[in-house]
């Protein structure tokens, strides 16, 4: 996945490195030539030639192995031809059939392996086009808004899992959604699937965004009732935030059924958008019949919304402590979606010791649009369980320096 846009200088070509690195086998070929040719007789060091073909299929392909293997055997061959004469005995001979069937072997094996190799690589780009294709980055700008994303998937040789994002505009504003599907693994990624079609499908439709989340519900609720192989095992659910941000007021809209508060970083200070009457998961509305509430939230244009999954505030260093998302986010509170984003996900992944246990997905927005009379909500109330709305914007900025170290 596309984290940050990078300008990449054109750079002049080098030497390929399978070319450069042919010379480790021809310069051993030549050594152990040498060395047997002015040893004594009593020392044959030619049989050491078949590590030549051996050293060049670990970096190229069959060609080049064959090629090395030839030049291995004509090294013995030139051997041979010194005094004393051994060209034609018995033991010689041997020692040339043997190199010759080994080299035979090691590039019959190295064009079955590179013919593997290719299969692999085609099946893994297949597999980059599909999983970028059903989560598409976010650009750099949707509307009035600036965004920044990043997704790291737990499974290795993955793009993703089964946290989810997406934004779609509308004639009048732009909606995004994120969510975590409970579970891992290939059921995950199929139902962020649909909960991510159902979205983008939904998301001109559906007037209002409890209409939409209604939407949404139902569909996953149908989703799961689906006959599977093998079925699954309990019940299935979708955590998710969706929000609606209008282009010409400074606010946000949002809908939380049982995912994690975003939080607002203005002046310094970091700030959990609580929702008043949070709605259970996707998927288990029929269960509960829920009245989807709206929260409402200032979003003046120097403000960065940020969400995310509880894949980041669960990630646990070699000690067992979560990520303090809040307090990091406050030391960084005065960078741009981009910068903030980027800073995140290093610090992050330094703090996990570079791999994740869980998906984890962020999303930094900031409106750009002048701001129009600021609204209120009782729900929006700094975070002081960790202290960070009571510290100094210099001692921040000194926290975020030591941090960005």
């Amino acid at each position: 996945m596309r984290l940050l846009g990078q300008g990449f200088a054109p750079r002049q070509r080098s030497l390929h490195p399978s070319v450069a690195l042919l010379a480790v086998p021809l310069g051993l070929i030549l050594a152990i030539t040498l060395a047997d040719v002015f040893s004594p007789r009593g020392v044959p060091l030619g049989p050491l030639l078949v590590v030549a073909p051996a050293i060049t299929a670990s970096f190229a392909g069959p060609v080049l192995t064959g090629v090395m293997g030839v030049a291995a055997v004509v090294a013995l061959f030139a051997i041979g031809l010194t005094p004393p004469n051994l060209l034609g005995s018995m033991y010689f001979d041997s020692q040339i059939i043997s190199l010759l069937v080994v080299s035979m072997i090691v590039t019959v094996f190295r064009c079955v392996q590179g013919r593997r190799s290719r299969e692999l690589t085609q099946v893994r780009t297949v597999s980059e086009a599909a999983q970028c294709a059903l989560l598409r980055p976010l650009p750099y700008r949707i509307g009035p808004l600036r965004v920044a994303s990043v997704y790291l998937a737990a499974q290795e040789q993955s793009l993703i899992g089964g946290d989810l994002y997406a934004a779609v505009r509308t004639s009048c504003g732009t909606r995004l959604i994120i969510g975590d599907v409970m579970g891992k693994g290939l059921t995950a990624i199929g139902d962020a699937a649909l909960l991510l079609g159902a979205f983008r499908e939904a998301a001109h439709r559906q007037a209002t965004l409890p209409e939409l989340v209604a939407y949404l519900d139902h569909s996953v609720c149908w989703h799961m009732a689906e006959p599977t192989e093998p079925p699954r095992a309990g019940e299935g659910f979708i955590t998710a935030a969706v929000l609606d941000i209008p282009d010409e007021h400074p606010m946000v809209q949002m809908v939380t059924c049982g995912h994690p508060p975003p939080l607002l970083l203005r002046n310094w200070q970091v700030t959990t958008l609580r929702p008043t009457c949070p709605a259970p998961p996707l998927g288990l509305g029929e269960l509960t019949r829920p009245d989807y509430h709206v929260d409402t939230f200032a979003l003046e244009p120097e403000d960065v919304l940020l969400l995310h999954t509880d894949g980041v505030t669960e990630a646990r260093d070699a000690r067992g402590a979560f990520y303090p998302l809040a307090e990091r986010a406050a030391a960084w509170a005065h960078y741009k979606p981009v910068a903030l984003v980027r800073h995140l996900r290093a610090d992050l992944l330094a703090h996990v010791g570079g791999h994740l246990a869980d998906d984890a997905a962020v999303i930094a927005l900031q409106h750009t649009h002048s701001p129009a009379p600021a609204l209120h909500h009782p729900s929006l109330r700094p975070v002081t369980d960790n202290h960070v709305g009571a510290e100094t914007p210099a001692a921040l900025q000194a926290r975020g320096n030591s941090h960005a170290r």
